[in-house]
């Protein structure tokens, strides 16, 4: 029974933390509701594109930091679990990227989750962080395309969960399967852009 009131608090608290979508609030700051601009994402790189580096500066900060406290809440509440792993981390920092991308505050209309993600990443195994975070600056040099940066190291997450060198359980496993879904499902308008060759790069404003 208290671990059932553990794991509920751990998600209700995470989901409530990634409900906070930093973009829309720095948006509101501006007047706009960022949804309505560039490419409809209320996400960091639309906020650039938007609003400029600032506004995505702050962006950026604001989802690695409900990221971070997400998982710090879940680690305290629940912690390390025996044949599981960090399952506090796990729920709070899973269920913080599904608030940042359905906000209650905001009608569930929120972003793609990548920042909030690459932070949870970090928190659950900052070699793995590291190792997508490699991948995403590399592609994203070269293509300029954020989006296929983004959904790269989406896919790549759940193989590395699986080799032996990190160690990890199913539980940890299933977890990476389920961030990695969201965040290439959420994309599959930008896939279906770089497909027809219409995506917008880096450094090239929407018009």
């Amino acid at each position: 029974m208290l671990m059932a009131l553990k794991i509920f608090a751990t998600v209700l608290l995470g989901y409530l933390l990634g409900s906070i979508n930093t973009s829309l609030l720095v948006g509101r700051f501006y007047g706009i509701d960022i949804r309505r601009h560039g490419s409809g994402n209320a996400g960091a790189t639309n906020t650039l594109r938007t609003l400029g580096k600032t506004a995505a500066l702050l962006v950026a900060i604001g989802d690695v930091l409900k990221g971070v406290l997400a998982c710090l809440l879940g680690n305290y509440i629940i912690g390390y679990v025996e044949g599981i792993g960090d399952l506090g981390i796990m729920l709070a920092g899973l269920f913080a990227v599904i608030g940042h991308n359905w906000p209650v505050y905001f009608g569930f209309k929120g972003g793609k989750g990548i920042f909030t993600s690459i932070t949870v990443i970090f928190m659950m195994d900052w070699r793995m962080g590291l190792l997508l975070l490699g991948v995403f600056i590399v592609i994203v040099a070269v293509t300029r395309y954020v989006s296929l940066g983004s959904v790269a190291g989406a896919f790549l997450f759940p193989f590395l969960s699986l080799l032996p060198v990190f160690e990890k359980t199913l539980t940890f496993a299933f977890f990476a399967f389920i961030i990695a879904v969201m965040a290439i499902v959420r994309h599959r308008e930008n896939i279906r852009r770089i497909i027809k060759g219409t995506e917008s790069k880096l450094g090239k404003k929407k018009s």
